[in-house]
């Protein structure tokens, strides 16, 4: 009778432990469908990114003139030598800046010293800015005749020679403004009198663009040097006048050079767009003429 019972005991664990391991299979099992069931199927594909073209949040393209409302002496004519009371120069910046000499510029094939990517938007002329490819945005200039890319993603490759150009990484930025007030002057709240968030008026999205890998050359027309450590970062951005109707883009510019700037030069551009390539005026680099 022990034995038997002892038999039956037995038996009865095994069944049990079997049925235990059975329910661990079932669960396993139907986790594993559960977690297939929420998977996209194998051969499904993700929704294609777009390219930098189709996520452009304004549209730049067209042709701009350039219209000068600031620093007019230094822009439309060329500066005298020794001029360069609004660029923060150091003294070796000084001092390579009073050894101008634009025959030699000329003679030595350095007229475009002032048409490179840190002045070129200072100098007056007509832009013609379209869609390279997808993913570089190019801006043709009439006087100097050059030509700037704008290249989305990745950085600038070190191995490229430095250019007038240089090497330009663009992005789009922007800012939401926020409406936190009332319309009277105070602050938005509910009808319980509890302040509640404002609203999102709109994007205020522009161009960003870093440009590195760049060739020595002139920040102003005279003379006044920039050195192949300095970077160029500038923000684009287009918008219509509600008044006049006309629509323009406006470019603020910031150099950076250790080497002969004791501080960033701020400068701004402004143009104005036009229907068609009307006016449109290639012109060579020039070493001793505005444009």
């Amino acid at each position: 009778m022990k034995m038997h019972c002892q038999g039956a005991l037995g038996r009865a664990g095994r069944i049990s432990m079997f049925a235990a391991a059975l329910s661990l299979l079932l669960a396993a099992r139907l986790g594993a469908q559960g977690r297939a069931s929420n998977e996209p199927p194998a051969n499904s594909q993700a929704p294609a990114a777009k390219t930098p073209r189709a996520a452009a949040r304004k549209d730049l393209t067209g042709y701009w003139v350039s219209v000068v409302t600031e620093l007019w002496r230094y822009r439309m004519l060329v500066p005298d030598k020794n001029d360069y009371e609004f660029v923060p120069l150091n003294p070796e910046g000084r001092k390579v800046a009073d050894t101008w000499d634009p025959a030699k510029d000329q003679a030595a094939g350095n007229e475009c010293k002032s048409y490179a990517a840190p002045a070129i938007m200072q100098v007056p002329g007509r832009l013609h800015i379209y869609w390279q490819d997808d993913s570089t945005l190019r801006m043709d200039i009439d006087s100097g005749t050059q030509t700037r890319l704008f290249h989305f993603g990745g950085s600038a490759p070190q191995s490229d020679a430095p250019t007038w150009q240089g090497y330009s990484v663009a992005s789009w930025e922007g800012d939401e403004n926020i409406d936190t007030r009332d319309g009277q002057g105070g602050p938005i709240q509910d009808a319980a009198g509890r302040l509640v968030p404002g609203r999102v008026l709109r994007q205020a999205d522009y161009l960003r663009v870093l440009t590195t890998r760049l060739r020595p050359g002139y920040l102003q027309k005279n003379g006044i040097p920039y050195s192949a450590n300095a970077t160029l970062e500038e923000d684009f951005d287009a918008f219509s006048d509600p008044y006049g109707g006309d629509t323009w883009l406006t470019v603020t510019s910031v150099v950076t050079d250790p080497q002969y700037l004791i501080e960033p030069l701020f400068t701004h551009a402004h143009f104005k767009k036009i229907p068609d390539s009307s006016g449109w005026d290639p012109t060579p680099c020039r070493a001793n003429e505005p444009r």
